[in-house]
């Protein structure tokens, strides 16, 4: 009766100012998510998980340089992540690709109390969040985890 996919996210397009840090930031983090390579072409690339692939494009049309999260439109991507421990672990890694973790001094409850996540940005203004499906893995209290 229908189809299976209906009402699910098929693709989300996000129009970047510079491709390289783009693959670099969201390419590291999509395939530490479970994401694979998917399209590739001059002007962008994109990763599938399942039915929903993420693409990222250097567009000749596009009106402005940097991603403003506080503009109408796109705020951030909020992604699933198996539990504390790895959303920790993304957030330590994280700041080698390119991403700075948001809100340090309510980290990791930003969200509220019973919200355990990273809220991470790029250099060109997108954010994202990786939120713990399980929490009680770090045994740190909730504070960042070192690097290893």
């Amino acid at each position: 009766m229908g189809d299976s996919r209906a009402g699910h996210l098929h693709h989300v397009e996000l129009w970047v100012p510079d491709l390289g840090r783009a693959v670099e930031s969201f390419g590291w983090l999509l395939e530490s998510l479970g994401y694979e390579r998917f399209q590739d072409w001059e002007a962008g690339r994109s990763w599938r998980f399942g039915p929903t692939y993420v693409v990222v494009e250097e567009s000749s049309a596009m009106s402005g340089r940097r991603h403003d999260r506080l503009a109408p439109g796109l705020n951030h991507l909020a992604f699933h992540v198996s539990d504390d421990r790895e959303v920790e672990r993304l957030a330590v890694e994280g700041a080698r690709h390119g991403w700075a973790l948001m809100f340090t001094d309510r980290h990791p409850f930003a969200g509220g109390p019973e919200h355990y996540a990273a809220y991470l940005e790029n250099a060109d203004g997108f954010e994202v969040e990786l939120v713990a499906e399980i929490v009680g893995a770090t045994g740190s209290g909730g504070r960042l985890l070192q690097s290893s």
